[in-house]
């Protein structure tokens, strides 16, 4: 009986204890963010560059393969076609550096994004311990909230704190 009395306290206890709830619009959270906004700033150097560079390939190329083409026309067909194949050699391997160049900028790109999101997620949690919250829930598109009052969106508020490391 006194396990049965003691099991009802502990119901009617926990029953009775609020739990606070907030949300995050998450895409609204990095939009806002100083780091992300850097981050895609620096790699979208990166990539101007990389094009840059691309561009300047492709038209170096374009101009070599002209000036074959006039130069092959004095040349043996023997001749031409091996002096092409070593054009399309050069090509080719022109096109695997470039190829390369990318997918490294796209793979630091990703280590760097991960990293913020990690610290992103770690602040989060650290506020809702500082602030009591039980939840914080992520809304914004492919959120999991619907809806939710006003007061218990922390977004700005977690905007607020990373923006105020970041520049430090």
């Amino acid at each position: 009986m006194k396990k049965l009395m003691l099991f009802a306290l502990v119901l009617v206890a926990s029953a009775c204890q609020q739990n606070k709830i907030g949300y995050v619009d998450y895409v609204k959270l990095l939009d806002d963010y100083q780091e992300k906004i850097d981050i895609e700033a620096r790699y979208k150097t990166k990539v101007d560059a990389l094009n840059k560079k691309r561009d300047s390939i492709s038209q170096a190329f374009q101009l070599e393969l002209q000036a074959f083409q006039t130069k092959s026309q004095k040349m043996s067909q023997k001749s031409a076609q091996e002096e092409y194949a070593l054009i399309q050699q050069r090509g080719q391997f022109m096109g695997q550096q470039l190829q390369q160049e990318e997918q490294k900028l796209q793979a630091d790109s990703q280590v760097d994004m991960d990293s913020l999101v990690s610290k992103v997620g770690s602040e989060v949690e650290a506020y809702g311990k500082a602030n009591g919250f039980t939840y914080i829930l992520t809304g914004g598109k492919g959120g999991a909230v619907l809806y939710g009052d006003d007061p218990q969106n922390v977004t700005s508020a977690i905007v607020k704190i990373l923006n105020d490391k970041y520049s430090n």
